[in-house]
């Protein structure tokens, strides 16, 4: 990590603040060895439970990617019965759609596709470009958060089992990406630069924004109760399910390959790499000389770059010179835009708050 992280600070010797994090988070979270195993053992026996009599006894999101696909192979091998949920941007590369489709017939679980409004998804993906916000991935992220609640509540799955992990994936910087969950802010940024009324994007309400979404419901990062190993699963996914490689770090998707790998290095100087790198340096995956010299590469050949940055253009309906000026629009920043976190902190929801509450325990009555 380096200061391109505005917000990075490093201790006497040399250790960033999100090195420290990681230690940290590895203690209160990471589950190792035969105690994890133990542990996760019992939260699979509750989930069962909860399970009884209903058709399915959690859910799982997959998108073709390492973690995801490792996850639905786990919990077949725990015996669960999973619903498979998927959300179709309009981006999915070949590979991940081969991907999804031979690991789940492998597995034998159930798919539930939300196939997007490609008109009003684009509209609001344009409007984040437009917004010049290194924030222009989270309408993605925030849908499948919401797609995930709403198939959950439709078919009364009370679990949800996730492929965050803090071993691969903790060095994230706030200043890189925020707002995925807020929809406060998608909406702002759609309604200042968008063009379409949108009607069916999944979405989070305010109050499941302050409740990080529906309380009833459970979310097991199964992958930190497991000694897990992304150089180790990608070879076991590859031997066993057939899994194909593409490439890098969420780059089953034709967009986040592009987001990732060239619109933020060149409008912003954020190189995401570093930040996975840096959480497989702490867990002993790679060493730090060998990330540096992977830096040293581009993100992903030059000519495929140039390819996508045409066809992200063409597919979103920018003009060459309406794509370069988002190429080279000043950047801004999250904060520069209403949102549900701005609203939070401010004085008039404080005092809403606080007359609620008021009400609520009858401290004030009612006419």
């Amino acid at each position: 990590m380096d200061t391109s992280d505005p917000l990075i600070h490093f201790d006497d010797v040399g250790v960033c603040n999100h090195c420290h994090d990681y230690e940290g988070a590895i203690i209160n979270n990471v589950h190792s060895g035969k105690e994890g195993l133990r542990q996760l053992r019992v939260i699979v026996e509750q989930i069962k439970r909860d399970g009884t009599g209903k058709r399915y006894d959690c859910i799982i999101g997959v998108s073709g990617g390492v973690d995801s696909t490792f996850v639905a192979w786990k919990v077949k091998e725990f015996g669960l019965r999973a619903l498979a949920v998927h959300l179709d941007n309009g981006w999915d590369s070949e590979i991940a759609v081969s991907n999804i489709s031979s690991v789940l017939k492998k597995v034998g679980f159930d798919l539930y596709t939300h196939v997007i409004d490609w008109e009003e998804f684009k509209d609001i993906q344009r409007a984040f470009l437009l917004a010049s916000t290194p924030d222009a991935e989270i309408p993605s992220d925030h849908a499948i958060i919401a797609t995930m609640h709403q198939v959950a509540a439709r078919f009364e799955i009370q679990h949800v089992i996730s492929g965050m992990n803090v071993r691969t994936e903790m060095h994230l910087p706030s200043s890189w990406s925020q707002g995925h969950g807020d929809w406060g802010y998608i909406r702002a940024v759609h309604r200042r630069f968008g063009n379409k009324r949108i009607r069916t994007f999944p979405h989070l309400s305010f109050s499941e924004f302050l409740s990080r979404g529906n309380k009833t419901r459970q979310t097991t990062n199964l992958l930190d109760y497991l000694d897990y190993s992304k150089k180790d699963a990608l070879l076991s996914l590859q031997r066993e399910l057939g899994w194909k490689d593409y490439g890098g770090k969420h780059y089953e998707s034709i967009y986040t390959r592009w987001f990732q790998g060239c619109y933020l290095p060149r409008k912003f100087g954020y190189d995401k790499r570093r930040s996975h790198l840096s959480s497989l340096i702490c867990s002993a995956e790679i060493t730090r000389e060998n990330a540096l010299e992977e830096l040293k590469r581009p993100a992903y050949p030059v000519e495929l770059q140039q390819q996508d940055c045409e066809y992200v253009a063409k597919k979103l309906e920018f003009t060459q010179s309406e794509f370069a000026a988002v190429m080279t629009a000043k950047p801004r920043r999250f904060e520069d835009y209403p949102s549900f976190k701005k609203f939070r902190g401010s004085q008039r929801f404080k005092m809403a708050r606080g007359i609620y509450r008021l009400f609520r325990h009858g401290e004030i009555g009612t006419i």
